[in-house]
């Protein structure tokens, strides 16, 4: 658990590094890619709701730091989706072979519209035709287009434990 936390932590500090360095400043078709939400949502998806919240809050505080944003802002975010996403692998998609491009699509356009949610109750301006228009689209297509390798990333770096490894032998006393 302690490996997994270190190696998550260093993945997504890699991620928000990326992301503020290169990709904040990279508009494709009127859309940016979202590393670090991707990244943690297949970490999630991997780990479970309770290590992607952790790893969430954590993402969305470098991120907020880094990007000198509201602090806070996308930690809620990112502990909200990372938690769904943990617990959507827990209960019922973790082996299925289109639960990463359901989970990046879904969070993505929620993670849109919490964004908005938050601006307008912090009295922010959020032209919400700017972001749902015009960079939601093209940024939902380059998120699935990053999830195949990011997700075959994640799943090298978190395999799956064992069925042998979560289930022990029940020894009766008595």
């Amino acid at each position: 658990m302690i490996g997994d936390a270190v190696k998550a932590g260093l993945l997504l500090f890699a991620a928000v590094l990326v992301q503020t360095g290169i990709f904040s400043a990279l508009t494709v078709f009127g859309g940016s890619i979202d590393l670090p939400l991707v990244t943690l949502l297949c970490i999630s998806l991997l780990r479970g709701s309770i290590f992607g919240a952790v790893a969430g809050f954590w993402a969305g505080l470098l991120l907020d730091t880094a990007t000198l944003g509201t602090l806070g802002f996308t930690s809620l975010l990112l502990t909200v989706s990372g938690f769904w996403i943990g617990r959507y692998g827990e209960t019922t998609a973790r082996d299925r072979a289109h639960a990463p491009f359901l989970s990046v699509g879904v969070v993505t356009i929620l993670y849109a519209l919490g964004s908005l949610a938050l601006h307008f109750f912090l009295g922010e301006p959020a032209p919400a035709r700017a972001v749902l228009v015009d960079t939601l689209p093209p940024e939902l297509a380059l998120n699935l287009l990053l999830t195949v390798p990011v997700y075959a990333l994640c799943r090298r770096l978190f395999p799956p434990a064992e069925l042998s490894d979560r289930v022990r032998e029940v020894r009766l006393l008595g």
